[in-house]
């Protein structure tokens, strides 16, 4: 495949986990990039902000990355997921249309599939749509909209599916930077404890670095009006990526299961098939998990410099 050329880049939600590792991928890529911030730009429900911003920035593709993106906290404030997630991407979306935006490209996340049956796996992006999440039904509203520009505006938008992706710089609101981060205090403490939530939970997980690849190739090879899943067609359960980042760690440390980080509702099993974004982009992943893991290990080591004795928060998200 012949490497496309720079692009003049905007990326939304680029202070967030997924953004900076876009932007410096884009970076090396040659690619002009202008990343908007929670701090450093309109407010997702303001509609006419992201039209003047956009018209200024002029960009060749727009990554729409900003939302709501906290599957456990969406139970709790559902209707601040559904606003930011599917009233924020229109806003994005008219903006791109009334500005002529070559290209965007929506990120929405594998958990609109819901709960899929054993036999319905690897899921493909013609599998059912059946959010049981809040968070998951504010990403598929989101995709009704982006199709709907695709069909009625002509606006050339292609849908994202990124299943879990872990990786540096992530909040320990997930499930590895949390595990990651007690481990990295328990070891300047000289041992401790890791609470959890449900570890049977199994999920398709991708290095982050090698998500943010995808999507450029989904913006500069994926075709119009498509949706690509992105995952590695393999599934880990929870309780592996636990005993992977504890069998790292440098001291002693036990676990102990917390009933309070069980969520309402949770997918037993969820693995995507690549095959279509393989297809037409050529991408596969390329870092392996226990990479990975290592690389959120160490990140964790970096940022905490003081032992704390207090349990993991926060860990009802997978990852």
């Amino acid at each position: 495949m012949t490497p496309p050329e720079p692009m003049r880049a905007l990326i939304t939600g680029a202070t967030g986990f997924v953004g900076p590792h876009l932007v410096a991928h884009l970076e090396s890529e040659g690619d002009d990039v202008n990343g908007i911030g929670h701090s450093d730009g309109p407010d997702l429900l303001d509609g006419e902000g992201w039209n003047e911003l956009v018209a200024r920035a002029a960009p060749d593709v727009i990554y729409h990355l900003a939302g709501f993106s906290d599957v456990g906290a969406s139970w709790r404030s559902p209707r601040e997921a559904f606003r930011l997630n599917a009233e924020g991407t229109m806003s994005v979306l008219e903006a791109a249309r009334l500005n002529n935006v070559h290209r965007v490209v929506v990120v929405s996340s594998a958990d609109v599939y819901g709960i899929a049956s054993p036999a319905s796996l690897p899921l493909t992006e013609t599998a059912p749509i059946q959010p049981r999440s809040p968070y998951g039904a504010s990403k598929q509203a989101a995709e009704a909209l982006a199709q709907q520009y695709n069909r009625g505006w002509g606006l050339d938008v292609i849908v994202v599916r990124p299943f879990n992706h872990i990786g540096p710089g992530q909040s320990s609101n997930f499930f590895a930077p949390a595990i990651a981060s007690k481990i990295a205090r328990a070891e300047l403490a000289g041992g401790g404890e890791v609470t959890h939530g449900d570890l049977s939970p199994e999920r398709d997980i991708t290095d982050v670095r090698d998500v943010v690849r995808a999507y450029r190739l989904i913006a500069t090879a994926g075709r119009s009006g498509a949706t690509y899943n992105v995952c590695t067609g393999k599934a880990v359960a929870m309780s592996s990526i636990l005993d992977d980042l504890i069998g790292a760690a440098t001291v002693p440390i036990s676990t102990a299961p917390d009933p309070d980080l069980i969520r309402p509702v949770d997918l037993p099993v969820l693995r995507g098939s690549f095959e279509a974004l393989q297809r037409d982009t050529g991408w596969e992943p390329s870092i392996e998990l226990n990479q990975t893991l290592a690389d959120v290990l160490s990140d964790a080591r970096l940022r905490i410099t003081e032992p704390d004795h207090s349990d993991v928060s926060n860990t009802k998200d997978p990852t």
